[in-house]
């Protein structure tokens, strides 16, 4: 049985906190700037998008 090849990659420091800080950003925005947002069309399809995941949110 041949043995199964695996390879990594080394990003440096930087770059993954780059990757990091924009991974924050983006959840902190759809958390905040469109789940608990007061435009009813932005609010009803962040809670639409949630349950289609089968993630409870009430």
């Amino acid at each position: 049985m041949a043995a199964a090849r695996t390879s990594t990659i080394s990003l440096p420091l930087a770059s993954r906190l780059t990757t990091a800080v924009f991974s924050l950003m983006l959840g902190v925005f759809i958390i905040y700037g469109v789940g608990l947002s007061h435009s009813e069309t932005l609010h009803d399809t962040a809670h639409d998008t949630r349950h289609s995941y089968g993630f409870p949110c009430h």
